[in-house]
């Protein structure tokens, strides 16, 4: 165990730059979400959840795929150049983490989508233990320890000490050279905060929600539940539970004219969209119940049966709190224990 003090995390920073791109929680315009560190950043470790979380460090919400341009009466086709420079991604909470995660089952699997591959391979993730979560999180639902979160490196703020073990071959690359900014640590301190999180866990209103009856096979018993029809109705279909969550991977492929060829790029869409997946024929759900249906029968049926039994909501709270219209996973699982569907 190492550690390095408040006040010296500048340097730690300016050293992890030298060598690697470095992207951490940043506060701009009051707002705090994960951009590129240079010295003038406001970095904010204090805001227990950013706006967005920080997977598109891994799947942009924009980002171009390749060229078309006519050049001596044949069209030639440049595909983007994929990721070959190292990156950190510093201070990923514990349910972030598990979100990048449930992406590498969707991006990673065959076919491999190559631009996430590269991403993942060049990337570098600190992780950040939650020293205070708050009332939206249930991340403990999931399996997910958010006093020992996963990572290459893991890290805790104590005081005025940060904590850093790493875990993975990529962590202790990294720590070799941010080696001489950390001195020797007592674990105890660690194992002291980590008691005193999982305490702060436990007294959550959501920390033992029930998860019985969802998974693999809920679709069969749940897909036709009047429940549904009780719970979508204030939903507004504006996509923002969609666009804040950590696991969402739904995205549009899409040309634009530049004036001298064709750009295509791809970007994040939301299937709480009446046009998501529309064809020359249609859409195959034709109505706000339907996409409502969809969203939580993925994260809580869908996914499970196809990949191990891993759920693809992470607890992370997002949804609870931005929501206009307070409509979020937790209700949908309450909704239904209630009913005994």
């Amino acid at each position: 165990m190492l550690k390095i003090n408040r006040n010296d995390l500048p340097s730690l920073f300016a050293a992890i730059r030298q060598e690697s791109d470095l992207y951490l929680p940043v506060k701009t315009a009051g707002k705090t979400n994960f951009a590129a560190w240079d010295e003038t950043a406001q970095v904010d470790l204090d805001t227990l959840k950013t706006v967005k979380s920080p997977k598109d460090a891994f799947f942009p919400q924009s980002e171009n795929l390749y060229s078309c341009h006519q050049e001596g009466g044949k069209t030639q086709i440049v595909p983007e150049t994929l990721r070959e420079e190292p990156f950190v991604l510093f201070g990923v909470r514990g349910c972030d983490v598990r979100g990048i995660q449930v992406l590498d089952k969707v991006f990673l699997s065959n076919p491999v989508d190559s631009y996430y591959a590269a991403r993942r391979e060049q990337g570098t993730v600190v992780s950040f233990a939650c020293h205070a979560p708050e009332t939206s999180c249930f991340c403990k639902v999931f399996g997910i320890d958010c006093a020992d979160p996963e990572g290459d490196v893991v890290t805790w703020l104590v005081g005025e000490e940060l904590y850093w073990q790493p875990k993975t071959e990529k962590g202790e690359a990294l720590t070799a050279k941010v080696r001489h900014l950390l001195s020797e640590a007592d674990e105890a301190v660690v194992a002291a905060e980590q008691t005193a999180i999982r305490g702060i866990v436990e007294k959550l209103p959501y920390s033992n929600l029930s998860l019985e009856g969802w998974g693999g096979e809920a679709a069969k018993t749940r897909f036709d539940s009047p429940v549904w029809e009780q719970l979508y109705k204030p939903c507004l279909a504006c996509g923002t539970c969609t666009f804040v969550c950590p696991t969402c991977q739904c995205y549009d492929i899409k040309d634009y004219d530049t004036g001298s060829g064709v750009q295509r790029f791809r970007c994040w869409d939301s299937c709480m969209y009446s046009d998501f997946t529309m064809m020359a024929h249609g859409n195959n759900r034709t109505s706000q119940m339907q996409r409502f249906r969809q969203r939580f029968l993925h994260k809580l049926a869908y996914f499970p049966a196809n990949n191990d039994g891993m759920f693809s909501c992470v607890g992370c709270g997002r949804c609870v709190d931005k929501c206009p219209s307070h409509l979020n996973i937790l209700k949908v699982i309450k909704a239904f224990a209630k009913e005994g569907v």
